[in-house]
């Protein structure tokens, strides 16, 4: 698979970045849909060897065994220095603010803990889950670039932000001589295309990587209609991202599904290969075999401009949904 520089840093990444939310203990979590170690290892390898090496979790994933099966399954399948890990810290709640724990405290402890679970000395791309919308921005980038001058990450990034905040803050780095925010992880696909308001253009503009996630909308641009998944079933949080566009979206999916006949390809190669021509690497969860093989095909399809322009043509503005909601 071909490998693209992430952003403004000195990472190299596969063009498809696997999203590793399906992996960890379902009883330890937000979703009873993910996989075990065995069944997780089983995924990883396959990505590895069909030329995937950007790989991303966080701390919040299953209450941190994603992080720990992606660990424990990369150490034995893989050579550190080959392979890009990206994971997410969350910033701090309410409670732990009235404790008096600091941001600095909080950031250290968080990096520390993914350390851990990830069983390696250092993460490759560091990312802040959602702004923070408790610590002076100038702050957090003072301790993230301490992180990255003590060897411990690479490069940091940032995901569930407005454009003028990334600019902002990125602005500030300059000012100031610290790291900035190489990579963005927005909500971003064929049916929620928010991000090309603003935040697409600013990214082109200054070499900001775009990895969005819900690249296949939690399996609505994969899966005809009488599809089913046991996510399609389970995830209550996917459905509140999308159960209420779901009318204006069908329209957008009828001409994933016709295009895709026409071409003779799967639906997820059609959605992918358009969001591939917009992005650096989206970020694809896989909890089959197969789901990897898609992702690969569709980094080799090529779409025309017309068929692009087919199927945007029936997009109308959605509202904000899931983190960005509650931030807007």
């Amino acid at each position: 698979m071909k490998k693209v520089r992430l952003g403004s840093s000195e990472l190299m990444v596969s063009q498809i970045c696997l999203g590793c939310m399906g992996f960890g203990d379902s009883d330890q979590g937000m979703h009873k849909w993910t996989l075990d170690y065995e069944e997780s290892k089983t995924i990883i390898a396959y990505a590895l060897d069909k030329g995937i090496n950007f790989f991303d979790t966080a701390m919040a994933y299953q209450s941190g065994t994603s992080e720990i099966y992606l660990g424990c399954a990369l150490k034995e399948l893989a050579k550190r220095e080959d392979v890009v890990i990206a994971t997410k810290y969350t910033p701090r709640t309410l409670e732990q603010i009235q404790m008096g724990i600091s941001a600095e405290e909080h950031i250290n402890t968080c990096l520390k803990n993914s350390l851990d679970r990830l069983s390696t000395d250092y993460i490759d791309l560091y990312i802040m889950h959602m702004w923070d919308a408790s610590t002076p921005i100038d702050e957090s980038l003072r301790i993230l670039h301490a992180t990255v001058l003590s060897g411990k990450v690479k490069a940091i990034g940032i995901s569930n932000c407005f454009a003028w905040q990334l600019a902002e803050a990125n602005v500030i780095a300059k000012a100031k001589g610290y790291t900035p925010f190489t990579s963005v992880q927005g909500h971003y696909n064929l049916i929620f295309r928010e991000e090309e308001r603003e935040m697409r253009p600013y990214c082109t503009s200054h070499d900001v990587a775009m990895t969005p996630y819900s690249a296949l909308a939690s399996g609505r641009l994969s899966k005809r209609p009488d599809e089913k998944s046991q996510r399609l079933v389970l995830d209550k949080f996917a459905k509140g991202k999308y159960d209420a566009t779901k009318e204006q979206d069908s329209l957008i999916i009828e001409r994933v599904m016709e295009l895709a006949d026409r071409k003779a390809v799967s639906m997820t190669e059609i959605s992918l290969a358009w969001l591939l021509n917009k992005v650096t690497s989206p970020v694809v969860g896989a909890t089959k075999t197969t789901h990897i093989d898609g992702a690969i095909k569709a980094s080799q399809l090529i779409l025309s401009p017309e068929e692009c322009a087919y199927l945007e043509e029936p997009y109308t503005p959605h509202p904000l949904v899931g983190v960005m909601a509650k931030q807007g």
